[in-house]
């Protein structure tokens, strides 16, 4: 419990920020392109992403644009010893929030895509598209106000039954990235 308000801190931006925009976005195009090389190619990259573990794409990660490049932080919430208030401390924890929300991420936004794409495709197949077709509306219009509009249902409902699964893989990504826990608990030893 004493680290369940900094898993909130990840786990929700991940849930409602960027897997479920990512995730849908990628989906659209996908279905917009069904067959063609952007479809193929995101295809295989939300396979990728589906089949390896986050804490996994985490450490490569870590390794490259902490270690390699020292572009960001390796490890923490917030950079120890300095006073940062402000904007200076939600940028400074937002660089700290990288890797482990895109560890977290990378799993659900496969889901989504893929999802996103399968919905996107059935409903495009129905009578009601057809309808706005022959009626003279847009090819963009018709897929953002009729298609992807009636996908958004199945989505929601499998983004309410993840997050449960999406806090309980938050435990492994805050050890890989050794994400404190809150302020004020002691631990055994005192510290």
């Amino acid at each position: 419990m004493n680290r369940l308000q900094r898993t909130l801190l990840h786990a929700l931006p991940t849930t409602l920020g960027i897997v479920i925009v990512v995730g849908i976005a990628l989906g659209a195009v996908m279905a917009v392109w069904a067959g063609k090389w952007p479809d193929r190619v995101l295809l295989l990259l939300a396979l990728l992403l589906y089949s390896t573990p986050g804490f996994w794409i985490g450490l490569m990660t870590l390794i490259l644009f902490s270690v390699q490049l020292d572009w960001l932080p390796s490890g923490g919430n917030i950079t120890i010893g300095a006073e940062l208030t402000g904007c200076a401390y939600v940028a400074d924890m937002l660089r700290h929030a990288i890797f482990p929300v895109l560890a977290l991420s990378s799993f659900f936004i496969a889901i989504y895509a893929r999802l996103t794409r399968v919905a996107m495709l059935e409903i495009a197949q129905q009578d009601f598209i057809r309808t706005a077709h022959a009626k003279g509306l847009t090819p963009w219009f018709v897929t953002v106000r009729h298609i992807l509009r009636c996908a958004l249902l199945p989505i929601t409902t499998v983004a309410g039954m993840h997050f449960g699964n999406l806090l309980g893989g938050a435990a492994v990504v805050e050890t890989v990235f050794s994400w404190p826990r809150s302020a004020g608990a002691v631990s055994a030893d005192g510290t």
